[in-house]
């Protein structure tokens, strides 16, 4: 292969590349994922801490709003056998477990929020924690080799696909997460499903939403906070005062979630500016600057060429 042809090879396959990366990933627009993942982070669950959904109040950066992927970090505890209460986790590795999971994205308000602007649900395969190593860690936790540390819990991400929904966000929104345990969440399951009266008890039970330290793109509207439907006024920063089984703000005066922001990111489409990057289904990852979609890939170029 010539000179020339190589690199109209190469330009060609870069192009490639760009409009993969584009439909993988699209424009984060908010983040307060940790990266890189460590092997687990603080995190409440709703069995444990009585919860029905949890979230907070954001606001994106950027001007790119066409809603395309949420990633939330999850914190699973679960054990296939044994638990890590009693010490004694066994989990054959990769093994997971299925639940549905449901994110809802709101008008932004306080302490409430406004209006419910879309919701999605999915089944997600989390995994299990690894198995407990009595060797280099005590407490039944499980050890990563990597960074050397132990822990109880073992951080992952699910992510929602939005692409079906045509979903212009706000600049601000409110969001929550929500899934069913034995006796929280929408639909709380009870206590009649087989797992419950296992060793390991049910896995959901044991499935954590994880806070990460700080907010890396956009801004968290309220700091030292978050948004949480509980069912106990002691489990409030308040203490109830504004009233307790109501998703709303957990009081901002009190700052008792300080250095804890739930972990998650939202992505967008990617403004199309280059005609070459519409080709290929590529203007399917891509929108206008308003954050509507292209029926086709003629109608990107020509938003590229003229802007209309």
């Amino acid at each position: 292969m010539n000179t020339k042809k190589m690199s109209m090879t190469l330009v060609v396959l870069a192009a490639f590349f760009l409009v993969a990366a584009n439909a993988v990933s699209g424009q984060v627009i908010y983040d307060s994922t940790v990266n890189p993942q460590p092997g687990n982070l603080p995190s409440v669950g709703a069995e444990a801490y009585a919860f029905k959904e949890l979230g907070d109040n954001i606001t994106f950066a950027g001007s790119v709003r066409r809603a395309k992927s949420v990633s939330v970090t999850m914190s699973s505890w679960a054990c296939q056998g044994g638990s890590w209460v009693a010490h004694n986790c066994v989990t054959t590795p990769g093994s997971t477990f299925s639940i549905p999971i449901t994110l809802n994205i709101y008008a932004a308000g306080s302490p409430t929020p406004g209006a419910l602007i879309a919701t999605r649900t999915q089944t997600f395969n989390i995994p299990y924690r690894p198995s407990s190593d009595n060797t280099n860690c005590t407490g039944g936790k499980w050890y990563q080799a990597s960074s050397g540390i132990c822990y109880n819990g073992l951080a992952n991400n699910i992510t929602f696909d939005l692409t079906s929904l045509n979903l212009v966000l706000p600049n601000s929104v409110v969001y929550g997460v929500t899934y069913n345990t034995t006796s929280y969440g929408p639909s709380p399951i009870g206590t009649s499903a087989p797992c419950f009266s296992t060793a390991a008890g049910c896995p959901y039970d044991s499935l954590n939403i994880a806070l990460a330290p700080v907010v890396t793109v956009g801004t968290k509207t309220f700091y030292d906070t978050l948004y949480w439907n509980n069912a106990y006024a002691s489990n409030y920063c308040d203490n109830g005062l504004d009233g307790t089984g109501t998703f709303r703000l957990d009081s901002p005066t009190s700052a008792c979630w300080t250095g804890l922001v739930p972990a998650a990111q939202f992505n967008a489409y990617t403004i199309a500016t280059n005609k070459d990057t519409c080709k290929d289904g590529g203007w399917q990852s891509l929108s206008r600057s308003n954050g509507t979609a292209f029926k086709n890939q003629g109608d990107c170029v020509q938003y590229v060429n003229t802007g209309k």
